[in-house]
């Protein structure tokens, strides 16, 4: 079972924040970066994570439905590539938002490691 750190109502470390655990074991190195990054940061970084992810998804939906013709909701009309590129992105951000594939939690790690060393 995998633990989110981030505290999906604020966006921020809880109150009584838990070890980060990366494949199992204790992630020491993104526990004390988060004690260098700020609150905010952690949230911004947290939705470019999803969002970069929920990115990769649409392509990879796309791709997976880009040789799709024939019968559904428009039929095979010009408005069925427009509709189909539409609930792509929908399905992509949703799936996101529900967590994923699990690439924001890496994207995010790297980012607060990063903003991290960039404090001091």
């Amino acid at each position: 079972m995998q633990y989110s750190l981030i505290n999906n109502a604020t966006g921020s470390m809880p109150a009584k924040a838990a070890m980060p655990m990366r494949n199992g074991r204790p992630d020491y190195a993104l526990a004390d970066a988060l004690t260098r990054v700020s609150p905010k940061a952690q949230t911004k970084a947290k939705a470019t994570a999803t969002d970069f992810e929920a990115m990769f998804l649409n392509s990879m939906f796309s791709q997976m439905t880009s040789g799709i013709k024939g019968e559904g909701p428009f039929g095979d009309t010009p408005g069925t590539g427009v509709w189909r590129s539409m609930l792509t992105e929908q399905y992509s951000k949703s799936f996101a938002r529900a967590g994923g594939v699990g690439i924001s939690n890496d994207v995010y790690r790297t980012l607060i490691l990063q903003q991290a060393n960039r404090a001091g």
